[in-house]
């Protein structure tokens, strides 16, 4: 059976509010990338946040998914563009990541816009990323065919 692990490094400085920390993966494609209290809440000014970085591997990990998907069902996508939104939100309970949203467009050759969007929903369902999410933070899949 495969099993990968990848691994991603955090340090931070300072308090919460006023504070700044630095993000870093195993690849290299991100060192030392900048993240504060403001990157997270307010404007990223070139910096990331714990977000942004869950939304880009939703949309990464739920666009291979979805191509598996279709694959499974004789279908191969020409393209697939997904815009992963996550939503960082103080809640009674304290702070919290509430809804990730997944809009998702594309090209599939023999395909109807039914078909796309069961297909759509089946990805989701078998995404690693949503499965890891699913219980605590809720997906929305909003789907759309190309002509």
């Amino acid at each position: 059976m495969l099993k990968a692990e990848r691994r991603a490094e955090a340090s931070w400085e300072g308090g919460l509010f006023h504070g700044t920390g630095t993000l870093q993966v195993g690849s290299g494609v991100l060192s030392n990338q900048p993240y504060t209290w403001a990157s997270r809440t307010e404007r990223a000014d070139g910096k990331t946040s714990p977000e942004e970085l869950i939304a880009a591997a939703h949309a990464g990990c739920y666009a291979m998914a979805f191509s598996h998907t279709l694959e499974s069902q004789g279908k191969t996508p020409e393209k697939l563009t997904v815009r992963a939104v996550c939503t960082f939100e103080q809640t009674e309970a304290g702070f919290k990541i509430s809804t990730m949203r997944l809009d998702v467009s594309g090209k599939v050759p023999g395909l109807d816009e039914s078909g796309f969007q069961q297909a759509a929903q089946q990805a989701e369902q078998g995404c690693p990323v949503s499965n890891a999410l699913r219980n605590n933070v809720n997906i929305q899949v909003n789907a759309h065919l190309e002509a």
